[in-house]
């Protein structure tokens, strides 16, 4: 369904902002928090299970893939099981699709020095950062309520939509980002959102490395032409390795892609 997806993709997106991040007035601790996330993106291997509930609770599938970025390319995205079972060879090809994609915008970005324009602005990319105030705060975290910017905006109406970002002090690092949907929304007359919320909590790996994320969640309601849906999303990363990229292997360094594709 398109509202929780939305919901999903849009506490998600938010890590993928880190690479275009360089301005003085965003607040220290936020940009120290971003920058460490996204210097790390692309050297952890993970395994990671995706689960669509209905609004009764009820599974409605269960993916669970390994992902490695130190493989290559066609080989990164290794899909386990779907819904408890062997993936099928045409299930197997679509992931093999998916690395090889990946591999593409990285090989392009690496060849022309430019990252290739996405279909869509990220949320990240739509985050007003330098004017994220603080929220609430106590001697370990720190809240920050970011806004979302207007200009070429037709995904996330900032009226719409409040994003809040946690950060440990000590660690100068994300526990946890959330977004949620404040008023109602409709997407092409046909589907409208009512409610709907996202979030991102994040666990220490490696003390030596910044925590990752380790979960994800998103929920929500409204209809489809006036008929009430409801949908629940989770997913989990665990099993974490720390890898050396790919892209790395003739000791080329390359830049943060904003989005993945799952």
């Amino acid at each position: 369904m398109v509202l929780s997806a939305t919901m999903l993709r849009l506490a998600l997106s938010f890590l993928f902002v880190a690479s275009s991040l360089a301005h003085a007035a965003v607040p220290a601790l936020l940009q120290e928090a971003i920058a460490k996330l996204g210097k790390d993106t692309d050297r952890w291997a993970y395994t990671q299970t995706t689960i669509q509930k209905d609004d009764k609770g009820k599974p409605k599938s269960e993916i669970v893939m390994r992902f490695d970025p130190s493989k290559p390319y066609a080989e990164q995205y290794q899909v386990l099981k779907i819904d408890g079972k062997e993936p099928s060879e045409s299930q197997v090809r679509k992931y093999r699709r998916m690395g090889e994609k990946r591999g593409e915008r990285i090989d392009k970005a690496e060849a022309t020095g430019v990252e290739p324009p996405a279909e869509r602005k990220s949320l990240g990319e739509l985050m007003d950062l330098e004017r994220a105030t603080v929220l609430t705060e106590d001697d370990k975290v720190v809240t920050y309520e970011v806004p979302l910017r207007k200009e070429g905006n037709s995904r996330f109406p900032p009226e719409k939509f409040t994003v809040t970002a946690r950060i440990n002090k000590e660690q100068k690092a994300f526990e946890n980002v959330s977004a949620k949907l404040r008023a109602p929304i409709r997407e092409k007359l046909i589907v409208k959102i009512s409610s709907g919320e996202g979030q991102i909590d994040f666990k220490t790996v490696d003390p030596k490395h910044p925590p990752q994320f380790s979960e994800i969640k998103g929920t929500g309601s409204g209809s489809i032409l006036f008929v009430p849906v409801g949908r629940t999303y989770e997913m989990r990363r665990e099993d974490y390795k720390r890898v050396k990229p790919y892209g790395d292997r003739f000791d080329v360094q390359i830049g943060t892609l904003k989005a993945l594709d799952f």
